[in-house]
């Protein structure tokens, strides 16, 4: 018998998820809020409720981010287990246990809305009489036998033995499999009811769902309201005006108001602070503090972030709405609108004149003076509101650029683009300047890409516009002249812009498989005995896990900056630089797996976190002059080969020349 004064629960927080969502990608889906409270404190609450006592919560890098959210019930002895390398689930488990023998380790994920009674999962973990049991949401439907993994775990403390000691360790791909291979046993056994784990939104929206339907009381400060349509939990302060209509079950929180003709269909949560404008409908949807709905929106299956803002008139569908300060959305198009439609036509019927009248009035020396001083005086002032207007989005590239390794080779196109034209300066001195008016409307074109994205939430569009626009008023200042001399450089500064997220989610698995698979293909033509489960490699007593983060996209997008400055200052023939640019792709991905496999190598021999450090956060830098000797040596064959060419034809054409 194990009593709950001995059992250990670990609580897993998993990472932000960079790049898909961005509501997940500024905050972990652990403090995501229910009813007011972060996720990972209802479980809390929950747990020490069962009379447990110690709590283990395990995270990479969110150590201090979840120490101050979270309010820590007294009653539990909590710990936090800030893993500064990616470990894995079961590398977590290893943390944490810290030589625990007795009594039982319960594995708990952090973004769960109804976790199971304790008594539940001891039964069920001695009714199958195994070392592990792993836990099962319900069936749904015929097909679906067994139900979805729910992410809890219960198991006895020897089950550590079959964890590494070190590195990086997966329950589902090491631990299980481990102990299968030793004839261990495992239990499988299915909840009653579904505990509303989530990753995402989807999952998030699905869990409050279940949330409010099964869940009796939500919370002791709300007053609950019944009706035939509706079950309503309010808080303090909440103004409901006449004409508003509420259908199905909502949460609405302190000072949250809902205007005359708005309607919202549960289930939904309407945080603190919040407000719905007149004539707004709301499905299924939950907001955050602060969040604000403006007038005459649709609004399905979303999530708000604190804080966060739909203007009036706007539908939204299965979104998550992130965060920007108030007025930056209504002033951006605002200034999109006024350039469109005034300074844009401004400039290009003032620009004309003024070069015509300066060739007639003014001398020669002070005519040439001026044709200098003026086309500069104008560029700069078109630069200044290009980079006021499109400042909040300059911002948000920057701030990609520093936090995700994929795309950080961008911050180095801007300032290769200037060492390009730098280059070409002779060149591009030579070209005549004559305004085009087709760059006005190139510019408009940009702009409705960007207004697009705007409304749409559709970050990737507006990022694409500022290229786009620069591109428009480089024809528009300089002509056509100019714009095809710099057309390859304005193309080449498009690379410093990172990929749409749905197309690095299509691409990012069949690349992480990819690699994985090369990388196990060159340690065994190398005699080496290798196995592969999944993503994870194990080699000899060593066992590298090769993450989403392994998959070679950085090294694409680096390649890419690379080769593309490589054609643009080489002076070779148009199909000898296309070579060049489709070979970069095939040279990232075989450098990715070099270095995948001198890793795994080298932690045959090595061990510690320092040298795992080494090899995860600077293996990839080591690779750069294997790229840089393979590209230099492309070019010597295809210059080979075209020596070789022009030869043999020397060859024929000299008798004829006789």
């Amino acid at each position: 018998m194990c009593t709950k004064q001995l059992i250990k629960v670990v609580i897993l927080v998993g990472s932000r998820d960079f790049g898909r969502c961005p509501v997940a990608s500024r905050l972990p889906t652990a403090l995501w809020p229910v009813t007011g409270k972060p996720a990972i404190e209802h479980l809390l609450v929950h747990l020490a409720n069962q009379g447990i006592k110690q709590v283990v919560i395990c995270s990479n890098g969110e150590g201090s981010l979840l120490a101050e959210s979270i309010h820590a019930d007294s009653r539990l002895e909590l710990r936090f287990l800030d893993e500064q390398l990616p470990v894995g689930t079961a590398g977590c488990i290893r943390d944490a246990a810290s030589g625990e023998t007795d009594g039982l380790l319960l594995v708990f994920p952090a973004s769960i809305v109804c976790p199971p009674k304790i008594d539940v999962l001891i039964k069920a973990h001695r009714d199958g009489k195994s070392e592990l049991t792993v836990m099962l949401n319900p069936r749904y439907g015929i097909s679906n036998m067994l139900g979805q993994a729910a992410g809890i775990f219960i198991g006895k403390p020897s089950l550590v033995e079959y964890i590494p000691k070190e590195g990086y360790s997966d329950i589902k791909e090491g631990l299980i499999s481990e102990m299968l291979h030793a004839g261990k046993a495992i239990n499988l056994a299915i909840l009653s009811s579904n505990p509303g784990n989530f990753r995402d939104r989807q999952g998030y929206l699905c869990a409050i769902s279940d949330y409010l339907e099964n869940t009796k009381r939500i919370n002791g400060d709300l007053k609950l309201c019944k009706h035939d349509s509706y079950v309503i939990w309010k808080g303090h302060n909440v103004s409901i005006e006449p004409g508003a209509r509420i259908y199905g079950r909502v949460v609405i929180l302190d000072n949250t108001q809902i205007a005359t003709g708005a309607v919202v269909f549960g289930p939904a949560i309407l945080g603190r602070n919040v407000s719905i404008g007149r004539d707004s409908i709301v499905i299924n949807s939950v907001l955050w503090d602060g969040a604000k709905v403006g007038p005459n929106c649709e609004i399905q299956r979303c999530v708000f972030d604190y804080g966060a803002i739909v203007r009036s008139n706007t539908v939204v569908e299965e979104k998550s709405i992130p965060f920007k300060p108030e007025g930056m959305l209504e002033s951006s198009i605002t200034r999109v609108l006024k350039g469109a439609k005034n300074n844009v036509s401004r400039l290009r019927s003032a620009l004309q004149p003024r070069f015509d009248q300066i060739n007639k009035k003014l001398p020669n020396l002070i005519q040439s003076h001026k044709r200098n001083i003026l086309p500069w005086f104008v560029v700069s002032f078109v630069l200044i509101a290009f980079l006021w207007s499109y400042w909040p989005g300059i911002v948000d590239v920057w701030d990609i650029w520093q936090r995700s390794d994929e795309y950080s080779s961008g911050l180095l196109v801007p300032f290769l683009v200037v060492y390009i034209l730098w280059s070409r300066r002779k060149e591009i001195s030579q070209c005549h300047i004559k305004p085009s008016i087709w760059g006005v409307f190139a510019f408009l074109a940009a702009q409705a890409v960007r207004i697009f994205g705007l409304f749409f939430m559709y970050s990737s569009a507006e990022r694409l516009s500022i290229v786009l626009s620069i591109a428009a008023l480089v024809l528009l200042l300089f002509g056509w002249q100019f714009f095809r001399k710099v057309a390859t450089v304005l193309l080449f500064l498009s690379l410093m812009l990172p990929w749409p997220n749905r197309f690095q989610a299509a691409v990012a698995m069949p690349l992480q498989r990819w690699a994985t698979s090369s990388a196990v293909f060159c340690l065994e033509i190398m005699g080496y005995e290798v196995m592969r489960e999944g993503n994870i490699i194990h080699i000899g007593q060593a066992t590298v896990a090769v993450a989403e983060a392994c998959n070679g996209l950085r090294m694409v997008m680096a390649f890419f900056v690379v080769s593309g400055l490589v054609v643009l200052l080489i002076k070779r023939t148009w199909w000898e630089k296309l070579m060049i640019l489709v070979s970069s792709l095939p040279i990232a991905l075989l450098c990715n797996t070099v270095r995948l496999a001198i890793t795994a190598l080298a932690f045959t021999v090595l061990s510690g976190e320092h040298w795992e450090k080494v090899f995860h956060d600077f293996g990839g830098y080591a690779m750069m002059p294997l790229a840089l000797a393979a590209v230099v040596t492309e070019l010597w064959l295809l210059a080979k080969l075209t020596t070789l060419q022009t030869k043999g034809e020397a060859i024929i054409i000299t008798p004829q020349k006789r």
